[in-house]
């Protein structure tokens, strides 16, 4: 299984009901052998461009775990979904998931040794 990093804009009309929308990608993640890590609701934004008339979009990421022949399916459903405007799923980088890792371990252990010699530790 390999990383992937999804990102949904849906139609903005979608607002006040979102549940049911997330919840269908999340079915078509868990159906084609895929497991969520992280899920995040950025929420409404304004579109660079206007797509399909739409000037603003609800952004939804989600990191996922997926098999191989996962994402052509996760694809071919998304393209014909009418609540999502725009979808990107991409491969995520091994090599830079883990220095952001250790960079975050770092930065972390520079702030508790911050906060221990304010302290007088």
């Amino acid at each position: 299984m390999k990383d992937y990093e999804l990102t949904v804009l849906f139609h903005p009309d979608l607002e006040m009901n979102l549940d049911p929308a997330i919840d269908k990608v999340k079915k078509l993640i868990e159906s084609n052998g895929g497991k969520i890590t992280k899920e995040e609701n950025d929420g409404k934004k304004r579109l660079a461009y206007k797509i399909n008339g739409q000037e603003f979009a609800i952004y939804y990421f989600v990191d996922v775990e997926l098999p191989a022949e996962a994402p052509a399916k996760i694809s071919s459903t998304m393209n014909i979904n009418d609540e999502v405007l725009r979808y990107l799923l991409v491969r995520t980088d091994e090599r830079k998931a883990k220095l952001a890792t250790r960079r975050e371990a770092d930065s972390q252990d520079e702030e508790e040794a911050s906060i221990n010699s304010e302290k007088g530790e």
